[in-house]
């Protein structure tokens, strides 16, 4: 199963980490509206992430959840049909709950800086480092803390939670 190293952390100041991941991104930024519908699903989350009425992702992940860089292992399916499949979970799974957000991605080397306005919570960055193949949990974090670092996310910003475990607080 592919995997990352991520974080997820708190932003004061949402607008100098924007100008901050402009300056480090490759491609600029892109902005991508995003309705993850999440289901029921024991042993991992698993979410159809809407982005138009014809492109969606399934997306099941298992992680831990603790504050700091952590592993994440996913998986991802690509529909053209985001409703119908949203239709086929809800009735197999049930819905768990809905995050609604604006991101706004960079893409950093082999890092994807994700700069997130989620409606109801706030304001957040979720860093992934995608590990290649052969690549080590430890060096994905050295780099993930790299980041941090460049970025100015200290330990005290990080939080330990999904977006749905929060709404749901």
């Amino acid at each position: 199963m592919p995997a990352n190293i991520e974080i997820k952390a708190r932003v004061a100041d949402f607008e100098s980490l924007r100008k901050a991941a402009d300056q480090l991104s490759d491609s600029g930024c892109q902005v991508i509206s995003q309705e993850d519908t999440f289901f029921n699903c024991p042993g991992g989350r698993l979410k159809l992430r809407e982005l138009s009425p014809q492109r969606g992702q399934l997306i099941y992940y298992q992680r831990q959840d603790i504050a700091g860089p952590k592993r994440s292992e996913y998986k991802i399916f690509e529909t053209n049909d985001p409703a119908g499949l949203k239709l086929i979970l809800e009735t197999a799974f049930g819905i768990r709950g809905v995050v609604t957000k604006t991101r706004y991605l960079y893409l950093v080397g082999q890092s994807r800086i994700h700069l997130d306005d989620v409606v109801g919570l706030g304001k957040f960055m979720e860093l992934e480092v995608v590990l290649k193949s052969g690549q080590t949990d430890a060096q994905g974090q050295a780099e993930a803390e790299k980041l941090m670092s460049t970025l100015g996310i200290g330990e005290i910003d990080l939080i330990d939670s999904a977006y749905m475990d929060m709404l749901e607080q």
